[in-house]
């Protein structure tokens, strides 16, 4: 495979999905990168280059004197005060980062938004009640299709801006997409209707879930630290937050449901702003508002009922325990 140029910005955000990045594991980081034939031209965190130096290798992009195969942003894009984008200046070059990264944009075979700041606007956008800092993704403003570039921009090759939401985002999900654009193998046709890789994205977090148990039984938890389902009580969104976060695990062994933390759909826009606590449920006549995708409310409340009326004591005395209290009962199956 010929050798890709990747160029690394950082803008209005927490620095969290290149810390993220740097626990990509079998293979690490720079060898999954060799392995997919991607060289990093630069990143603002792992380079030896600054100061001029790092500010040549960007001009020498601008001006098409190197050639840039991938342009990543980490951050929203900063476009206040007025849409000056003077909020986050690139030091020592008088310019915002907007206009550097609308520049590095137009000359790129692609273009990833890494982490959901970056896509959808992320945490940077949120609780603006005074002057905004304008914080925006690179192609949607939360669920809108246009953000610093509109939503009729095409990268060098031909794909949109290819969001790799999370936040942090998965190593996992930014390394095997660098992989398929390396191989060719990433078509629009892969992103989903927010421009997520689908890979990734046609997965719901509930898939994997080690407390499925006690959804299927709607035996919830009832405070932090007990072992049922936390759909119910704690905000859990994980039967409608796209990502696999529990088959394609954090760290080899984690997720925030394995962590005992609800799913607060990080991968989707305005996540950030849901309108109520993170660890509590809304609902109305005791019945959630965010029910399962695809679920209509009719089947949910009936399920729902006839689940609670089987649910075993096990399971119902487990789901409100920090620990197992009540083992499975121990039958003999008949099985040879």
């Amino acid at each position: 495979m010929p050798e890709l140029n990747l160029l690394w910005l950082q803008s209005g955000g927490c620095g969290g999905c290149t810390l993220s990045l740097l626990n990509a594991e079998q293979p690490a980081l720079m060898d999954r990168l060799a392995d997919a034939s991607i060289r990093l031209l630069w990143h603002p965190s792992l380079s030896e280059a600054s100061g001029n130096e790092a500010l040549e290798i960007l001009r020498a992009c601008a001006e098409g004197r190197q050639r840039l195969d991938i342009l990543c942003l980490e951050g929203s894009v900063m476009t206040g005060p007025s849409g000056t984008g003077r909020f986050h200046m690139l030091a020592g070059t008088g310019r915002p980062m907007m206009a550097w990264v609308e520049e590095l944009a137009a000359k790129a075979a692609h273009v990833l938004a890494v982490g959901t700041c970056a896509a959808y606007g992320g945490i940077t956008s949120a609780g603006i009640t005074g002057p905004s800092v304008g914080a925006t993704g690179l192609q949607f403003h939360g669920e809108h299709p246009g953000g610093l570039l509109p939503a009729s921009f095409r990268a060098g090759a031909g794909l949109p801006v290819v969001n790799v939401a999370g936040c942090p985002t998965h190593p996992g999900w930014v390394l095997d997409t660098l992989l398929a654009l390396s191989m060719r193998r990433l078509t629009e046709d892969d992103l989903d209707a927010l421009h997520r890789p689908r890979f990734y994205a046609d997965h719901l977090v509930h898939h994997g879930c080690p407390r499925n148990e006690f959804y299927e039984f709607k035996a919830s938890a009832e405070k932090a630290s007990d072992l049922g389902c936390m759909m119910e009580n704690m905000g859990c969104k994980g039967t409608q937050a796209h990502a696999d976060c529990n088959t394609r695990l954090w760290n080899g062994s984690g997720s925030c449901l394995r962590g005992g933390y609800a799913c607060i759909s990080c991968t989707e826009p305005r996540f950030e702003e849901p309108g109520h606590p993170f660890t509590e449920t809304p609902k109305v006549a005791g019945i959630p508002i965010g029910l399962p995708s695809d679920m209509p409310k009719a089947w949910f409340v009936a399920l729902a009922a006839l689940s609670k009326s089987a649910t075993p004591k096990r399971v119902r005395e487990n789901a409100t325990s920090d620990h197992v209290v009540v083992t499975p009962a121990v039958k003999k199956t008949g099985l040879k």
